[in-house]
């Protein structure tokens, strides 16, 4: 930034954290004023520290930063939404640490982005009082998407600009688009994207939070969407996810039970 300042009060989200030297903790956090930030908390691993309480993964809260050399040292936190019921149920920790992993891995440091700020806030609210999963992922990939500039194209073929009709289409992460099937035919990594899942895509990409949410579609639906994101999401990254590998195996436990 080019504002000169020794120490900003700031309000964050934590998305993850590691240990760092003998008692403190590296995290990243992601704040309505700078955006993505690395802050250093000391102390943090003494039992006796004040600022531990505060800075567990999705929690936010009202923080000091003040600037080091390397990184940033957090020098005061106090919560505001501390969102413990996402981390004492593995499914919510799942679905939150996927919502993490993609601001994480989306954003770059010193951006700041109140509208993603404000997604990502209002997305853990909406787990923790237990909205429908996929409303709430699937929002929260669409608008993300919007916000860093890959809003995929589901109106128009990617290749030949021909309007989408109401039939089985394809959809190519490498064009960002929903294809023809005359022109999806001829990219091999194209893949086949259903009428109902790409009504599904539309709905959610023009649609406010609420209205997105009374949307009700089958399960197969649910999980073609949830696997082309998954293709497109990654493909963006140029490297796989990690936690939609925890929360399949979340899945499957529960399964077995």
């Amino acid at each position: 930034m080019a504002e000169n300042w020794r120490s900003l009060r700031v309000e964050g989200i934590t998305l993850r954290h590691k240990d760092w030297g003998e008692a403190d903790r590296l995290l990243s956090i992601f704040t309505r004023e700078l955006g993505k930030v690395q802050a250093i908390a000391k102390g943090v691993r003494k039992p006796r520290s004040r600022k531990a309480g505060h800075l567990e993964p999705f929690m936010r809260a009202s923080m000091l930063l003040a600037r080091g050399r390397s990184f940033f040292i957090l020098t005061q936190a106090e919560a505001i939404d501390a969102h413990i019921p996402l981390r004492e149920d593995l499914t919510l920790l799942g679905r939150a640490s996927y919502l993490a992993e993609l601001l994480d891995r989306f954003t770059f440091e010193e951006e700041a982005n109140p509208a993603l700020y404000r997604l990502m806030q209002h997305s853990l609210t909406r787990l923790e009082r237990g909205d429908h999963p996929a409303a709430v992922l699937h929002f929260f990939e669409m608008r993300l998407l919007d916000q860093v500039g890959y809003r995929p194209q589901l109106q128009r073929c990617g290749l030949c600009g021909q309007e989408i009709r109401p039939q089985n289409q394809f959809f190519s992460a490498a064009h960002g688009s929903a294809l023809c099937p005359a022109c999806g035919e001829k990219e091999p990594q194209a893949r086949p994207v259903s009428l109902q899942a790409l009504k599904y895509l539309r709905h959610f990409q023009r649609s406010t939070y609420a209205e997105a949410r009374r949307a009700r579609f089958a399960p197969a639906t649910l999980a073609e969407v949830e696997a082309l994101m998954y293709y497109y999401l990654t493909y963006l990254l140029e490297s796989s996810l990690h936690s939609p590998a925890f929360i399949q195996r979340i899945r499957q436990h529960k399964s077995r039970r």
